[in-house]
């Protein structure tokens, strides 16, 4: 396609999805950029110790449509970390912290606007790239600050994603078609989750600290770093607020609650934030304009579960939180107790516990009926109703899928022609 071409299609695409964004929400935004370029919306799914990425349905039985390798240069990349002593280190460390003895190929991934390639954060390899689905091939590459590569986040018209460098306390922002970067601020310490909001004009980030140490017991909590929530222009990077969740947990009531932020879900219109935090089965409310941690839900216990903080993963109880396109569900994945679950956000009652393996991670589906979850402990993605909370759909991928998001791909796409 002309360089001009590309301009036009990607102008309409973001054209498109503002307004269809304005009449009718986020899920509409995806059908109408598919139909706008002969798009297919699907899910891509992060396999990250397989170092792949499933592409499945975004609706109905997920199945499986194609998968593409992400590390097509691995032996290029591991020739230069086994000759950098001080790469390797951090390397086998992360292969024996986060990684539960596996090195972590793929966290985050995200397609570009018109569909042709697919944006991938690497951990173990510290950088992030991005993959032509047609041929299988590396487009660009962008080495992260420090030595890993963590979530991403893209903004509303498609056209930039930021990622988080969690060795150095640095998100950067890169133009997604080119991998240039446009930008990057400084936030807390173990940056980790990304949210655009106010239609793309500021950047949320929040740090969850040290997670790999088994100093769990909440009184050396005072070891696992400075964990805060950044809030910078998304256009000029400036920091504009630094929300401490510490004080607000303590104002709250909650002194006994890690302030380390993992997953989070915004209400449509963005007045109430939910999120988890380290070594809780549950989430809190926040309100954004009052400023104040407002309603707590505390999730039920798996017996079978041990209470040893030290053999939860990377300090997470409960990692995986999504809110259905109404506002009115909020889907958790209770990671450490093998289930997820849909609860009802103004009673905060939860729905049948619905087992699940490991879950890593929850989403939406394509349609806005159900919430997708990542069985990292089973290598499959699950479907659960938000109306019912019952399972409806699993489909298997490949080896511990962690991050699940809604792309596309063109109509047609099977898989690499090159793989």
């Amino acid at each position: 396609m002309a360089p001009e071409h590309r301009g036009s299609t990607r102008m309409l695409l973001s054209l498109t999805a503002a307004v269809t964004l304005a009449l009718t929400g986020s899920t509409a935004v995806s059908s109408a950029q598919s139909k706008a370029a002969g798009l297919r919306e699907v899910m891509f799914v992060g396999n990250n110790w397989d170092g792949t990425a499933d592409v499945i349905k975004s609706t109905g039985d997920l199945s499986r449509i194609g998968r593409i390798n992400v590390i097509p240069d691995k032996d290029q990349r591991l020739t230069e970390i086994y000759l950098n002593p001080i790469k390797l280190a951090f390397f086998l460390g992360i292969r024996l912290g986060p990684g539960e003895g596996h090195d972590q190929f793929v966290d985050d991934m995200y397609s570009t606007p018109d569909g042709s390639a697919i944006v991938v954060s690497r951990p173990s390899f510290a950088d992030v790239v991005s993959i032509d689905v047609a041929t299988g091939k590396i487009k660009w590459r962008f080495p992260v600050s420090g030595f890993r590569a963590d979530h991403m986040a893209v903004s509303l018209d498609g056209e930039r994603v930021a990622v988080s460098a969690s060795t150095s306390n640095t998100v950067h922002v890169l133009d997604i078609e080119t991998g240039k970067q446009l930008g990057s601020f400084s936030a807390g310490d173990k940056p980790h989750e990304n949210v655009f909001t106010d239609g793309g004009k500021y950047l949320w980030n929040m740090s969850i600290g040290e997670v790999n140490t088994d100093l769990d017991d909440p009184s050396m909590d005072w070891t696992k770093g400075d964990r805060h929530i950044t809030v910078v222009d998304a256009n000029t990077y400036r920091q504009i607020k630094v929300i401490d969740m510490r004080e607000r947990l303590d104002a709250f009531g909650r002194k006994d609650l890690s302030d380390a932020v993992r997953p989070v879900a915004f209400t449509p219109d963005e007045s109430k934030l939910y999120f988890q935090v380290s070594f809780f089965n549950g989430f809190l409310e926040y309100d954004v304009a009052k400023d104040k941690i407002t309603r707590a839900k505390t999730l039920p216990k798996n017996p079978a579960t041990s209470e040893d903080r030290t053999t939860w993963v990377n300090d997470s109880r409960h990692h995986g939180l999504s809110m259905s396109p109404d506002g009115k569900k909020l889907c958790v994945a209770g990671t450490m107790d093998d289930y997820a679950t849909v609860v009802d956000r103004e009673s905060l009652q939860e729905g049948p516990l619905v087992p699940t393996s490991k879950p890593y991670w929850a989403t939406v589906s394509g349609d806005g009926t159900s919430c997708i979850v990542s069985e990292s402990g089973a290598d499959r993605v699950t479907a659960i109703d938000f109306t019912t909370g019952e399972k409806t759909a699993s489909v298997s991928v490949g080896d511990h899928p962690q991050r699940v998001r809604i792309g596309h791909v063109a109509a047609g796409w099977t898989g690499p022609s090159a793989s």
